[in-house]
């Protein structure tokens, strides 16, 4: 069944969004001070090609200054608007019952895109394992 879901969600929105967080990430690689930012649009890109059986965790290691801060640039500049974005997205896709597993998904894309800094994308069968 994941294998269904990634490949109609590949086709009907995940090459499509992958290519603007891939474009968004690599603009943003461009000066020095938005690499990090880049190396997180690049992240959400991945995760928005083949998102079914993953799933957002929080990363082991405490979460530095540093990346408060981020995330705090990254939810002022990004991430309220991908948030929003996704999550009316994800009700409008769970008005159907067809379209509730692709609205699921798109929750967890709008948690990773109002804070990625500190957030790991893991395999949904176990998520408390980090490779």
């Amino acid at each position: 069944m994941k294998t269904i879901g990634n490949i109609l969600w590949f086709v009907l929105a995940g090459i499509w969004l992958a290519i603007g967080y891939s474009i968004a990430g690599v603009v943003l690689c461009i000066t020095i001070i938005g690499i990090p930012f880049g190396i997180q649009g690049l992240k959400l890109a991945g995760f928005v090609l083949w998102p079914f059986g993953r799933t957002v965790a929080a990363k082991p290691e405490a979460l530095g200054v540093l990346d408060i801060v981020f995330n705090i640039l990254w939810l002022m500049f990004f991430g309220w608007e991908l948030f929003l974005a996704h999550l009316v997205a994800g009700l409008l896709l769970c008005i159907t019952i067809i379209g509730i597993p692709f609205g699921v998904q798109s929750f967890k894309l709008s948690l990773l895109a109002l804070w990625p800094f500190g957030q790991t994308v893991v395999p949904s069968e176990d998520p408390l394992t980090f490779a």
